[in-house]
C-alpha cells in the first residue's frame, strides 16, 4: 500500500534511498535536507545538498530548515499529515514532537550492525577498528542516539583492503532496497521490531581532522585500517621530503606487507613502509593539489628511495 512519506536526508548516501522510495510508488509529500552550504574556492557560492538536487529533479517539495526545535517548524512538519518519515543521514536532531508527528513513526536507515557504531561515522569507524562485517539496518527512531528497535538487517562483509568509499557505495545500494521493503511491510502492518542488545554498544564519533595523520609507530594492521578507513575522505596523510621540499601526501589505498625497519622508513622501490610492527605497501596516493595516482605513477614523478622516511 503506498504511503505518504516525508524523506529526510542530506549527502550522496541518502540519494539512492530517496530515488528508490519515490520509484516504489510512495507519495513523498516533502523532502527535508540541510540548507545549501558555501562552496567554491572563495566560499561564496551556495551549493545545495545532493538530496536537494535529486528532490528537485524529481519535482518534489524541498524544505531546508536550520533547526526543527521551533514550534513553527514542528507545526509545518505535522501539517503534512504523513504516514511515516524516512530518515537517512539527515544531520539534524529530531525533537520528540517531530518523531511523534507521523502516523507510523520515523524509520531510520543506519549503516552499521547496531548497537555497534551508533553515531555519525559508522562506516569509517568499522574499518578503522578492523571489523570484518557490517551492514545496513532499518530501525524506528526514538529520542536516544540510534537506540531504537530494529526492523530489518542486511549484513555485508568488509574485505581486507576495502576502503570506506567502497563500503559506502556498497551499503548505499543495500539501504535503498532494504528501506523499500521496510515501507512495503509497514504499509500492510507487518513490519516487526526487535529491541537492540544492551551489550556491545560502541559509538562512531565524527571523524576529526586531528586524528587523520598516520602514526607509523603503530602496528601495520592498525596503520592499514587507518588508511583505508579514511579513504577517500578526509584522507589519512603523512609528510614526505620530495626534492628538498616537505609535502603532505594523502594515502588512499594500501595493503599489508612483510617487512622490518624503522617506523616510517621506506623499505624498497615500491613504496613499502615500515610500521611499529610489520609494514604496509602504499598502493594509491595523492600529492597536495594533485590527483590520486597509483604508487608507481607517483614514484615516476617523485624521487622516493629506500632508506628515506615518511613522517
Amino acid at each position: 500500500m503506498p504511503l505518504r512519506v516525508i524523506f529526510m536526508g542530506t549527502p550522496d548516501f541518502s540519494v539512492p534511498i530517496l530515488r528508490a522510495v519515490a520509484g516504489a510508488g510512495h507519495e513523498i509529500v516533502a523532502v527535508y535536507t540541510q540548507p545549501p552550504r558555501a562552496a567554491g574556492r572563495r566560499g561564496l557560492e551556495l551549493t545545495p545538498s545532493p538530496v536537494q538536487r535529486e528532490a528537485e529533479r524529481l519535482g518534489l517539495e524541498v524544505r531546508t530548515p536550520i533547526s526543527l526545535k521551533g514550534e513553527a517548524e514542528q507545526r509545518a512538519f505535522a501539517a503534512l499529515q504523513a504516514d511515516a518519515a524516512v530518515v537517512v543521514a539527515y544531520g539534524l536532531l529530531l525533537p520528540k514532537a517531530v518523531l511523534e508527528a507521523t502516523r507510523l513513526g520515523c524509520l531510520n536507515g543506519h549503516a552499521s550492525l547496531l548497537p555497534r557504531w551508533r553515531g555519525a561515522a559508522p562506516i569509517q569507524r568499522a574499518i578503522m577498528a578492523g571489523d570484518a562485517e557490517t551492514g545496513m539496518m532499518v530501525m524506528k527512531m526514538e529520542e536516544g542516539l540510534d537506540t531504537g528497535p530494529v526492523a530489518m538487517v542486511e549484513k555485508c562483509a568488509i574485505a581486507p583492503d576495502m576502503t570506506a568509499g567502497e563500503l559506502h557505495d556498497r551499503l548505499m545500494g543495500m539501504g535503498a532496497s532494504l528501506m523499500v521493503e521496510a515501507l512495503t511491510r509497514l504499509g500492510i502492518n507487518c513490519l516487526t521490531f526487535a529491541l537492540q542488545a544492551t551489550e556491545g554498544v560502541t559509538y562512531a564519533r565524527k571523524i576529526d581532522k586531528s586524528e587523520t595523520r598516520v602514526d607509523w609507530t603503530r602496528p601495520s594492521g592498525e596503520v592499514h585500517n587507518h588508511i583505508r578507513g579514511l579513504s577517500p575522505f578526509p584522507g589519512a596523510w603523512c609528510e614526505v621530503d620530495i626534492g628538498g621540499r616537505i609535502e603532505r601526501l594523502k594515502l588512499l589505498r594500501s595493503t599489508l606487507f612483510d617487512g622490518v625497519g624503522e617506523s616510517g622508513g621506506i623499505l624498497d622501490d615500491r613504496l613499502t613502509v615500515a610500521c611499529g610492527a610489520g609494514a604496509v605497501r602504499l598502493v594509491e596516493v595523492q600529492r597536495a593539489g594533485g590527483k590520486p595516482a597509483a604508487a608507481q605513477e607517483f614514484l615516476r614523478g617523485a624521487k622516493i628511495e629506500k632508506g628515506m622516511k615518511l613522517k
